[in-house]
């Protein structure tokens, strides 16, 4: 069983949505408002989102192009009305991983999220990151810089794997917030500073070229080299 968000803002299509992968044996969620299905996929724990183009709140474009940048994996179908190629083009380019065109035959969009599920396992199988001498290892949750091993602490490891996952891009507070502890970043605090400077005296210790890197006025980036 999966467990996949709907974010549909038309009630009709939400049901048919819910019933056909409902049908299969998934749990369904159906949120009708943009802003509403970008919090629902920033906390997480869903398997494949399907998204509509036009939602109030916000546009479809905008909601998954945040979730890419927050970091957030999960496979998306978009549905829209939109069916000229721009729009489906424009659509993939923001981070969907595939766009189904209205109306649409239930079955294909069932046979579309599976497609996407599978993909989803295969990313989950992932058992090590790595990112020039560093490695972490998943499975034993273990992450070594060449052949030093480094002490963690859990909120550590979790930091680690979420800039080893975007290596090379740029994440601001507020995603590295959502991604590492779940909830909305307040401005006024300096928690997420206070353990890069934890992880970086580990990580980038005396002797290693440094991987993580400040970006100032953005936020933080791991990457190989200076």
């Amino acid at each position: 069983m999966a467990r996949i968000l709907t974010i549909e803002d038309d009630a009709v299509t939400a049901s048919e949505i819910a019933l056909e992968l409902g049908a299969a044996g998934n749990e369904v969620d159906c949120v009708g408002d943009g802003r509403a299905g970008l919090e629902r996929a920033l906390a997480g724990g869903y398997d494949a989102i399907t998204l509509d183009r036009m939602l109030p709140g916000m546009d479809g474009l905008e909601l998954v192009t945040e979730l890419r940048r927050a970091g957030v994996r999960t496979p998306v179908l978009m549905i829209s009305a939109l069916s000229d190629v721009d729009a489906r083009v424009r659509g993939l380019r923001a981070g969907g991983d595939d766009y189904l065109t209205k109306p649409f035959a239930p079955e294909e969009m069932a046979a579309r999220v599976d497609a996407l599920l599978r993909r989803g396992a295969d990313i989950a199988r992932e058992t090590a990151l790595e990112v020039g001498d560093l490695r972490l290892d998943l499975i034993a949750r273990v992450a070594r810089r060449g052949e030093v091993e480094l002490e963690l602490l859990p909120i550590e490891f979790r930091l680690l794997e979420t800039l080893m996952r975007n290596a090379g891009h740029v994440l601001t507070r507020t995603m590295i917030f959502e991604q590492v502890w779940g909830y909305h970043f307040d401005p006024g605090t300096n928690v997420i500073d206070v353990h890069i400077g934890r992880l970086r005296r580990k990580v980038d210790a005396e002797g290693f070229v440094p991987l993580i890197h400040t970006v100032r006025g953005c936020g933080y980036s791991l990457r190989s080299g200076a």
